[in-house]
């Protein structure tokens, strides 16, 4: 019997993947379209080839997605400025006067893209999904404005908020990068002394820019959204500071303080399965109610709206914020 130390690496033989016969017919169709081609991040001190990367791809995006006030018809949108960002206001026309709900909405796009109009678009239809109003935070990004500008504008409209809502009265959310801000914003208030809302969101989150996670390697190839690794990414928007600090990873944050009610998402085949399962994980041991919602065979953001499934993950959204808003509001 060798003494020699095991390999730390389980070398798998090539193989085809089918798509699963357990998923509709329209997420079958989604996963057979393949992978999505990615593009090569630029080299990191080259800001001018980033902002054409975030301009090229916000545009793929919006032709992607086929955003359009159309999209969100009965939703009426409003601009307003916090600090130093845009928030747009989104009200679906049938909610009253005495309606105060509300959800602070942080937008995704890899912590670089997704802003502007998108962040626009992503608000209305969002306020049209859940039938409340959303503030939606156009927040800065890189590669000229890194952490921690896109929490201090995340923070800076809660703080907002707080003025015209009770806390109560608030969901803080955000899909991928957005679940990111979204977590950090919410340990921040936290520390700085602020009342916590009455929920987190936080969908398919890039809560982990280390990327220590194991589906980082088990589901790379089989994601047909996130075809590689975000890493040079993540250190443009960390500029400098440490990856595993609680508000650039917000996974490595402390929630054993009064951290909120959390429902977490992710598919079986997403790059972040492992950040949704380990931050539900997190929370369970501090004692945090959390929720775990996962959509099988689902690449990264699922199927695009596409598909059975993400009508049943929006179910599942509503009822989760229906539950906690009004629990808290009865307290």
């Amino acid at each position: 019997m060798s003494n020699a130390e095991p390999d730390p690496v389980l070398h798998v033989p090539a193989r085809d993947v089918p798509v699963p016969s357990s998923v509709s017919a329209e997420a079958q169709s989604f996963l057979a379209a393949g992978l999505m081609i990615p593009r090569p991040y630029p080299s990191l001190d080259d800001h001018d080839a980033w902002r054409r990367y975030v301009a090229e791809g916000d545009a793929a995006m919006a032709q992607m997605l086929e955003f359009s006030d159309e999209a969100a018809s009965d939703v009426r949108v409003q601009e307003t400025r916090v600090a130093d960002a845009a928030v747009y206001v989104s009200r679906p026309q049938h909610t009253t006067a005495d309606d105060r709900r509300v959800f602070l909405d942080v937008h995704g796009g890899g912590l670089i893209q997704g802003g502007g109009p998108l962040c626009r678009a992503l608000g209305a239809q969002l306020a049209k999904r859940i039938g409340a109003v959303v503030w939606s935070v156009d927040y800065r990004m890189p590669p000229d404005h890194p952490f921690p500008a896109g929490v201090d504008d995340c923070l800076a409209t809660y703080r907002t908020m707080l003025e015209e809502h009770h806390p109560e009265e608030i969901v803080i959310g955000g899909a991928s990068a957005g679940g990111n801000l979204a977590a950090a914003t919410v340990l921040r208030a936290r520390d700085e002394g602020l009342p916590m809302p009455a929920a987190v969101v936080l969908l398919t989150p890039q809560i982990d820019l280390t990327e220590s996670g194991d589906s980082f390697h088990a589901n790379l190839g089989l994601d047909t959204v996130l075809a590689q690794s975000l890493m040079p990414a993540n250190v443009l928007y960390a500029a400098g500071h440490d990856l595993v600090h609680p508000y650039v990873s917000p996974l490595f944050g402390d929630f054993t303080d009064g951290f909120p009610p959390t429902l977490l998402t992710a598919g079986t085949r997403d790059l972040f399965l492992s950040n949704a399962v380990r931050m539900h994980r997190s929370l369970r041991a501090a004692g945090v109610q959390a929720d775990l919602y996962l959509v099988e065979a689902g690449p990264h953001a699922a199927f695009f709206g596409l598909a059975p499934e993400d009508r049943a993950l929006d179910d599942e959204l509503r009822r989760f914020l229906d539950r906690h808003w009004a629990r808290r509001s009865a307290a």
